[in-house]
């Protein structure tokens, strides 16, 4: 009897684990979900608030659900993704170069803090007007914005990772005569990885939520642009999906670096 009791307390366990992984995300979401319905009872009691009735839950998701089986949830989706992708690439491309010069030159260092912290501390949809009098077309000065809001998450902690690496095992790599390519191969880059992923889902979050705003600009594409349609055809149904939904991929998002983030940290500590 004991034994058979000592084997099922593994499996109690494990269930037990399992329904904490997708218990508390659900009781979360259903909590937002009754906030929500909440704001649309009171929207619905206010007289005065009647043309905003459709942002309740009710008229909301099935919105949603049209939106995905239209297929015009992908259309917008897949510009805005195209048009993330291409800043956050071009941010690290710049970010992570710069960002291991700066780690390792105190000089450097020194010169940038100034320029680096003054350019972060300005909004990067302050660069607008600059970015549309300079690129020849709506889509590059929307990634040119979103480079602006990547760059600096990725590059500060690019940095300061470099910083903390032990300078003993610098020292022995030179000892050993390794190049400065095999140096930045063998120690920095492996070494710099897990930080570099932290910034880079800092720099994707603040991306995300610049992403929509730069795409009330000129373009007839995106995530950004549907909001901004649905808004002027009062469309608060479709408006309220999309809010959504926007929030929905920037989850997904984020996840997808948080899995690369423990993959890295796995294949450290093995």
């Amino acid at each position: 009897m004991s034994a058979a009791r000592g084997a099922t307390l593994p499996r109690y366990a494990g269930l037990m684990h399992w329904l904490q992984r997708i218990g508390y995300p659900l009781a979360g979401a259903g909590g937002l979900l009754f906030l929500w319905w909440l704001g649309g009872v009171y929207i619905d009691a206010q007289p005065d608030l009647f043309a905003f009735t459709r942002f309740a839950p009710s008229a909301a998701l099935p919105a949603a659900w049209q939106l995905l089986v239209s297929g015009d949830l992908l259309n917008a989706a897949a510009a805005s993704l195209q048009r993330i992708g291409w800043g956050m690439l071009i941010a690290t491309l710049i970010a992570v170069p710069v960002g291991i010069l700066v780690g390792l030159s105190e000089v450097l260092q020194r010169a940038t803090s100034f320029p680096f912290q003054l350019l972060r501390m300005v909004s990067p949809l302050a660069w607008m007007p600059i970015a549309v009098m300079v690129f020849a077309t709506w889509d590059g000065a929307i990634i040119f914005l979103i480079v602006m809001a990547a760059i600096w998450p990725v590059l500060f902690s690019t940095a300061f990772a470099v910083q903390r690496i032990d300078p003993l095992h610098a020292r022995v790599a030179r000892n050993l005569g390794a190049s400065f390519a095999g140096r930045l191969r063998r120690l920095i880059l492996p070494a710099i990885a897990p930080d570099v992923l932290a910034g880079l889902r800092l720099a994707l979050g603040v991306a995300w939520v610049v992403l929509v705003p730069a795409e009330y600009l000129g373009v007839t594409s995106g995530l950004g642009y549907a909001i901004n349609d649905a808004r002027d055809i009062l469309a608060y149904d479709r408006l309220a999906a999309l809010v959504l939904w926007i929030g929905l991929i920037g989850y997904l998002l984020d996840s997808l670096v948080v899995f690369f983030m423990r993959r890295v940290a796995w294949r450290q500590t093995a």
